[in-house]
Order: structure tokens, then C-alpha cells, then sequence
């Protein structure tokens, strides 16, 4: 998908995500805070959309969210301001391709059905793996396509309207797994009916 793509998409589902991509990602989230809720320290959120994640959070943590979406960010802040959520300590406007922090800075990074939505992945992984402290790990969840059954069939069918439904059906595993700071630690198939992918990548400690 293209940037302009992208920002159409995201303002377009803003209004009405919660209610809709919200429910179907519901599973892969809860069980991605699950996980980032048994560590410390400092959490960088990909894509955090309209912050339906936030709430889920320790408040022992220190979690920073991103997006590119204004529209989806201003979601975010509202459920901020209205919750008190003390744990979120910063929600700001960035593209993931280029994140504006320093090299091995959060304890964790969490990427939650975004990975298959941004331009360049690939790119987004590199900066993921870039600003993970050594030791630290990558929290994933996302949909890949199948090499075979009806959740296969499905994706390649949907995969030539990525740029209007706004995420990419035929997304390869292997984009996320590329990066050779991270080893795969856990793979979960998730509910509904193991659509969603549940992964944990840590980083080396000596980098």
C-alpha cells in the first residue's frame, strides 16, 4: 500500500473502527498485552490506532503509542484523557518507517495488526529491531495468509483491494521474520478460527 493510501484508509475506518476491525482484532490483542503485562519497563506501541489497547496495560508501565493517523490518534487521546490512563505516558504522530527514537530505547515493542497495513514492512521491522533494547523482545500479532484451506482461498482473493479495505490479505510471515537481531521465541494461532497470529521475537543481547 502507498502512503496516500494509507491515510485515506485510516480516516475512512477512524469513525467506525472500534465497532468493526476492533471486535475481529480483539483476540490477538488482549493476548498481546498479556504477554507485554509480565515484563517492565518501557513499551513502545506500533500503530496504535484508537488506543483500544491502552486500558489493557499495568499501570507499573511506561507505554508510548504511535501512528500515522491523526484521525486515530485523537480516538487514542480522548480514551486517555478519559480513563486517566497514567500508564500511557506519550501518543504522538509518526510514520513507523522512520521512528523518531533512539537506537535500543523500550523494553518491548508491540506491533498489533499493523504490520500488514503499513507501506515498506520491511522497513517498519528494521526500526522496530533498531529502537528494542538488547535482551528486550518484539510483540507481534497479525494476520499472514495460508499456503492452503478456505483461509488461504480467502486471502489471495482479497489481496487485489488491499488499497481500498486497507490491509494487505496475502501478508507473508516471512516479512516479520527477517531481521537478524530478532530470533522467534513463540507462535500462537489465534481465535477466530486461528485467523490471527500471535508471536514473540526477543533480541540478542549483546547488540
Amino acid at each position: 500500500m502507498d502512503i496516500k493510501a494509507v491515510q485515506s484508509s485510516y480516516a475512512r475506518w477512524a469513525p467506525v473502527y472500534d465497532k468493526t476491525f476492533g471486535v475481529l482484532t480483539d483476540a490477538g490483542r488482549r493476548r498481546a498485552v498479556e504477554y507485554v503485562n509480565t515484563r517492565s519497563g518501557s513499551v513502545l506501541e506500533v500503530g496504535v490506532g484508537t488506543g483500544l489497547s491502552l486500558e489493557l496495560y499495568r499501570p507499573e508501565l511506561q507505554v508510548t503509542g504511535i501512528d500515522f493517523s491523526e484521525d486515530m490518534l485523537r480516538k487514542a487521546r480522548e480514551k486517555v484523557r478519559e480513563l486517566n490512563l497514567r500508564q500511557v505516558t506519550e501518543l504522538r504522530q509518526m510514520d513507523a518507517r522512520t521512528l523518531d527514537f533512539p537506537d535500543n530505547h523500550f523494553d518491548t515493542v508491540v506491533a498489533m495488526h499493523v504490520l500488514s497495513v503499513v507501506p515498506e514492512p520491511e522497513k517498519v521491522m528494521s526500526e522496530i529491531a533498531r529502537v528494542c533494547k538488547p535482551g528486550g523482545k518484539v510483540v507481534i500479532t497479525n494476520h499472514f495468509v495460508r499456503s492452503q484451506g478456505i483461509l488461504s482461498v480467502l486471502g489471495k482473493g482479497f489481496a487485489p483491494l488491499a488499497n481500498i479495505i486497507g490491509w494487505h490479505s496475502d501478508f507473508e510471515i516471512e516479512t516479520v521474520l527477517q531481521e537478524e537481531t530478532l530470533k522467534l521465541e513463540q507462535r500462537e494461532l489465534l481465535p477466530p478460527i486461528g485467523m490471527m497470529t500471535f508471536l514473540v521475537l526477543g533480541k540478542s543481547p549483546t547488540q
